[in-house]
């Protein structure tokens, strides 16, 4: 697994989704235009390339582009003080006679702290020298360089890094540089079926080119600002940190990850998008750190089955306040329950894009917020805080009490609360509602995650304390003539709201 010398290894995938890095996994804003010195690409000369070509969308050749824009692509080598054992271990089969022998002779090399190396991709931004790669490839280094295609090499500094997206920015000392421009990766810039050209360090091979399309844009994988480009372009380790580019130059991904079973490329890569990278390496910029909006709810996203629940809910878009700590949205009144509609004039289709869109809101700025509660639309005004700063905060939470009845209803037995109860889920000594005991394992509610020990705290949308509270909970909703029931359930904690079917309670 070493590329080129026994320091350099490879990152291996994590699970089925590779960061492309080649080493140890060691990652954003406003761009500066494109094309400082004549070796850059300018969208004259792009377009005048295109034109050569019988036809624009379907390029005869990429040399003329791969020409242009090379000299903005840079390969990058970190290296880090490591402390492990300096020489190879051997592989001896569990009990085999010799295992504890060669364990102590193995024990006995040299564990002194050595310098490991690592390799990336990246490219250049800016004609005094900022450079965009991952996170993971400089994540840990103390030492960065920056090789460009004429084969200089210049030290860097690291200006930020966001761990959330994977970006970070770099700083070389330099005049003149010859740089790149950001394209747009949402609209006509970007479309699926385009052709895309990539450019990186695969493998440690040194600079190098693949193309293919847009095979799908919108893409998350597992962070909350997900937003990549998918593309068949062979993209492999070593590949991190490597711009994807339109067929006008323009960088429209960072080449991020690829979701592969061995490791390579199968044809399933990933590239943040760069209306991500932008916003971030505006802020990296300006500030060294990213500063993103937070408005302080949990949430969850509407679904189908909980529009007959919700009064005056006309369809499954929108997002669920599941709790509201203390933060902007609280003091703002907002409440648990309450559907968010509208955020700063927007619609709100989902939970993914109600988080993106406070993420890009200025911190510390009004902004109103349209919420769906009983039945009526309500006008909120909210004053963002900093998400960063309260993502250290650790809320907290509280839930119901009770006395000992039980009763089965929706496949679900439950019990109210008793101290002993209270203190085996670890729960506040005055917290309410009813305990799940058991769930038949063939309902509606199993189907849907409840499980033993989750504790229900409102029912219709009102807090249950009691097997009483819950029971005319029912039989409100069956009045109203809903078809289904909303249930907040807390599980160590968390809650996340579940409409159950009105059809499967006793009569």
């Amino acid at each position: 697994m070493n590329a080129k010398t026994n320091s350099t290894s490879l990152v291996t995938p994590v699970r089925a989704v590779s960061v492309l890095a080649l080493g140890a996994a060691l990652g954003l804003g406003q761009v500066a235009p494109l094309a400082a010195q004549d070796t850059a690409v300018t969208p004259e000369t792009e377009a005048q390339t295109m034109a050569d070509a019988p036809d624009a969308t379907r390029p005869l050749t990429f040399a003329d582009l791969a020409e242009q824009v090379s000299p903005a692509v840079v390969n990058i080598t970190t290296s880090t003080m490591v402390s492990a054992p300096a020489g190879p271990q051997g592989i001896v089969p569990e009990g085999s006679p010799f295992e504890e022998f060669f364990r102590d002779f193995q024990n006995r090399g040299d564990s002194a702290p050595r310098r490991s190396s690592a390799l990336g991709s990246g490219f250049v931004i800016s004609a005094d020298g900022y450079v965009v790669t991952n996170n993971h490839v400089i994540d840990g280094a103390d030492e960065i360089n920056i090789e460009f295609f004429s084969g200089k090499t210049l030290k860097a500094e690291v200006v930020g890094t966001d761990a959330s997206t994977d970006i970070a920015l770099l700083k070389v000392e330099g005049e003149d540089l010859p740089y790149v421009e950001f394209g747009d990766s949402t609209g006509q810039g970007a479309r699926v079926g385009d052709w895309v050209m990539a450019m990186g360090n695969p493998l440690g091979q040194g600079f190098s080119v693949s193309a293919g399309i847009v095979s799908a844009r919108g893409r998350a994988l597992s962070g909350t600002y997900d937003d990549y480009i998918q593309t068949d372009a062979a993209i492999n380790r070593g590949n991190s940190g490597g711009p994807l580019f339109n067929m006008s130059g323009e960088v429209i991904g960072v080449n991020t990850a690829i979701l592969s079973p061995n490791g390579g490329s199968i044809g399933i890569g990933f590239a943040m998008s760069s209306d991500v990278v932008t916003e971030v390496v505006g802020q990296l910029q300006e500030f060294g750190e990213t500063r993103r909006g937070w408005l302080g709810v949990r949430i969850q996203d509407v679904t189908p089955d909980m529009v007959e629940a919700i009064e005056g809910l006309e369809g499954a878009a929108g997002a669920l306040v599941t709790d509201v700590p203390e933060g902007p949205a609280m003091e703002a009144g907002m409440e648990a329950g309450d559907v968010i509609v509208s955020f700063d004039g927007n619609e709100v289709p989902d939970t993914r894009d109600l988080v993106r869109m406070v993420g890009r809101a200025p911190v510390g700025e009004e902004v109103p917020v349209t919420v769906l509660r009983d039945g009526e639309m309500v006008e909120l005004a909210v004053t963002l805080g900093r998400r960063e700063d309260a993502e250290s905060a650790v809320p907290a939470s509280a839930q119901g009490s009770g006395e000992g009845a039980e009763t089965e209803m929706f496949g679900l037995s439950l019990s109210e609360l008793t101290p002993e109860l209270r203190q085996q889920l670890d729960l506040a000594e005055d917290a309410e509602g009813l305990v799940v005991t058991d769930v038949d394992p063939a309902s509606d509610a199993a189907e849907k995650g409840v499980a033993a020990g989750d504790v229900i705290t409102e029912a219709g949308q009102q807090p249950v304390a009691s097997v009483a509270d819950f029971e005319a909970r029912v039989e409100e909703a069956r009045e109203a003539g809903r078809k289904s029931l909303l249930l907040l359930v807390r599980r160590a904690g968390d809650p996340r709201f579940v409409a159950l079917g009105l059809e499967d309670t006793a009569e």
